[in-house]
């Protein structure tokens, strides 16, 4: 069944297939989660870590899936439910390894690019790594579709913080890649 974008990104589901595997148990409903929101939990985790961590925290998530739906509350956006416990893992697995700094919000990169530095995703990429974990969080899940408010529950963050997360971020990528200029 195909979906509109629309309702990929922004609508809940007609039938919430976490609030019925939250109240069942039941495999079938796990496994229309995961394909509704697999690929979209994957791509994040990837912005945020690596290829192996991030395939090991999906299959993290999915656990935690399984051992906390009795928390899911079907009030809950249920992909901002499912990225807020794989962003809880990502993080536990970066202290594990001694990786998590929280950076400030509003440091800057130390080494700007060549001003005749051109774009390209590769360009990008390497401009979006470089950003403070907390600002490449926040720019990603915005351009997953979160609202302001899923990406505040997300990572529990108040709102300002994460629009002053997200201004740094677009300020440093802008500079990063040679876009000095105000638009």
């Amino acid at each position: 069944m195909l979906m509109s974008i629309k309702t990929w990104l922004f609508d809940k589901p007609s039938t919430d297939c976490l609030a019925q595997y939250a109240k069942t148990g039941d495999n079938r409903y796990l496994n229309q989660l995961v394909a509704q929101y697999g690929n979209d939990l994957y791509h994040y985790l990837v912005t945020q870590s690596d290829k192996d961590l991030a395939l090991d925290i999906c299959q993290q998530t999915w656990l935690k899936v399984i051992d906390k739906r009795d928390f899911y509350n079907d009030q809950n956006n249920p992909k901002a439910w499912l990225f807020r416990l794989a962003r809880n893992l990502l993080i536990d697995e970066f202290r594990k390894q001694q990786k998590f700094v929280e950076l400030e919000d509003n440091q800057l990169f130390a080494e700007p690019q060549d001003a005749s530095y051109h774009y390209d995703y590769e360009a990008f990429d390497k401009a979006l790594m470089a950003l403070s974990f907390v600002q490449r969080e926040a720019l990603t899940l915005q351009q997953e579709g979160f609202s302001l408010e899923d990406i505040v529950a997300i990572t529990q963050s108040n709102p300002e913080t994460i629009k002053t997360r997200l201004r740094y971020a677009r300020q440093n990528l802008k500079q990063q890649l040679g876009g000095h200029h105000e638009a």
